[in-house]
């Protein structure tokens, strides 16, 4: 007979097994929030079902002056950002599924990459960058450089 006080195999299986759930729960939270779309009214973000973008889907960031491409990390993220006036070229691969998007700027640094977004977004993205370049380099009468919101 066990003493009254210890523990059996039984419970010490249940705490285990509500500690590992309430890991993996704490694991899908914590995923849920560092994946989450950014706040902004041109915030375009990848598929999780694309390639990089599991468990961190990668997201474009368009402003009318410049091009942010955010990517969450475990602990942290990265940014990576171009001013219109740098950009240079956009292209545009499109497969079966998704289409990545190439940003190349004007300092000839390596491109912006951006993996599986739908095809639609990467369209509306070169435009949303076209139209903000248009903007940015259409001058006023007066001289200095015309700032209208993006459409």
């Amino acid at each position: 007979m066990q003493p009254d006080n210890a523990m059996s195999w039984a419970s010490i299986g249940v705490y285990a097994a509500v500690i590992v759930a309430a890991l993996f729960a704490m694991l899908f939270v914590w995923i849920a929030v560092k994946g989450r779309t950014l706040p902004g009214e041109h915030v375009f973000r990848a598929s999780r079902l694309s390639r990089g973008n599991r468990l961190f889907p990668t997201q474009v960031i368009i402003s009318p002056n410049s091009i942010t491409l955010y990517k969450a990390q475990w602990i942290g993220k990265g940014e990576e950002s171009i001013h219109m006036a740098h950009v240079a070229s956009i292209r545009i691969d499109t497969h079966l599924f998704f289409a990545d998007i190439f940003i190349e700027s004007s300092g000839g640094q390596n491109p912006i990459a951006c993996y599986g977004h739908r095809k639609s977004d990467a369209v509306r993205i070169k435009e949303l960058i076209e139209h903000s370049q248009t903007a940015h380099y259409k001058k006023t009468p007066n001289g200095p450089i015309a700032q209208t919101p993006i459409a």
